[in-house]
């Protein structure tokens, strides 16, 4: 199968002829170490980035960069987030919308937001030349992956503006949210325009445990996704929801109600447990994951690793419907040992040749 076909299966609930693999985010110092040179995808590098090779030619780094790294670790699929504008200013928090003048109250914060976002001008085509370079250096390597690309501004983590004002005034925070569907309603459709073939959707809002009720999540967030999710459909796009923490008070409103076709972000550590997922959900939800980021691959052995890959490999088998991922971002914290454990894991599994750098 080519990586195309094996990510097809893993959504068409198909037995592949491998699990697929990629990685949601990889960064530094573990991508240098892979790539020989300093990573351009890293967000950490991107200002010195431009100011080394221009806006432009950085975007290309950056592309080439994740394609390589891509190549050389046998990915099935490619997460890329938009760029960036060259500015003096900080980038605007699609979450969050445009700065505003705080107060003491949350409701008028929220409200000043909303005015905010609601007036600010479309976004321009210039932060998706990412896609449109990923697809040329691809075609450079003679290689083809599905891209994934994010969509994420239906979370409240750390809001505490917005959660307070989902109790004080929900008709100001059902605004809120309106408008984070208005915007990525037409970001998909950008994104429809450069093929892309995933959307992350959602967004965090759980730790240990959801920290809005299950009542306010169902009220406030499940019809906006699942708007989203119904669009998506249309244009022949595969919805993923995304959001770590322990989330099996909502799962079926997080994966059903929201009418997606797949859940990333899994959080074994927090409870959520692939074996499970799979026997609940694996015929109709594809599940990426759940390789702990946190405290497997960051603090135990390179042996303890190597069980941690071989045990979510055999929770996902059955009927495709899994691809193999870190629950979240590979970091600094984890050891460059437990990362090749975790690769050669998987090749052994699936008896192909091991990796070295």
């Amino acid at each position: 199968m080519t990586a195309r076909q094996r990510v097809q299966a893993a959504f068409d609930h198909r037995t592949p002829d491998r699990t697929p693999i990629f990685e949601y985010v990889l960064l530094s110092p573990l991508a240098d170490r892979f790539l020989g040179r300093t990573y351009g995808g890293d967000p950490d590098h991107w200002s010195a980035l431009v100011a080394e090779l221009g806006w432009e030619s950085a975007v290309r780094r950056n592309a080439a960069d994740r394609v390589d790294i891509a190549v050389l670790l046998g990915h099935d699929l490619i997460y890329a987030t938009p760029v960036p504008l060259p500015s003096a200013a900080p980038p605007i928090d699609p979450l969050v919308g445009p700065p505003v003048e705080p107060t003491d109250d949350p409701v008028e914060n929220l409200h000043r937001r909303n005015e905010a976002v609601s007036q600010a001008p479309p976004p321009g085509d210039d932060p998706l030349l990412i896609y449109v370079f990923l697809r040329e250096e691809m075609h450079k390597r003679d290689v083809d992956l599905p891209l994934l690309a994010p969509g994420y501004r239906h979370g409240v983590w750390t809001d505490v503006d917005l959660m307070q004002t989902m109790v004080l005034a929900p008709e100001v925070a059902h605004r809120h949210f309106q408008l984070a569907t208005d915007g990525t309603l037409a970001l998909i459709d950008k994104y429809h325009g450069l093929n892309i073939e995933q959307v992350g959707v959602g967004g965090d809002f759980a730790g240990n445990r959801p920290i809005i009720s299950p009542t306010a999540y169902r009220e406030f967030i499940v019809p906006e996704v699942a708007h989203l999710s119904r669009r998506l459909h249309e244009l022949d796009i595969y919805a993923v929801n995304a959001s770590d923490g322990d989330l099996w008070s909502v799962i079926d409103d997080f994966l059903l109600g929201c009418e997606v076709d797949a859940y990333l972000e899994i959080d074994q550590y927090a409870g959520m447990d692939l074996a499970r997922l799979k026997r609940d959900y694996g015929d109709r939800i594809t599940l990426y994951g759940n390789l702990d980021c946190g405290t497997v691959l960051s603090f135990a052995s390179p042996d303890e690793v190597r069980q941690h890959t071989i045990d979510c490999l055999d929770a996902g088998q059955g009927d495709g419907g899994h691809i193999l991922c870190a629950s979240n971002a590979i970091t600094a914290s984890v050891p460059i040992e437990n990362y090749l454990s975790l690769v050669n894991a998987y090749r052994d599994y699936f008896n192909l040749p091991r990796f070295s750098l």
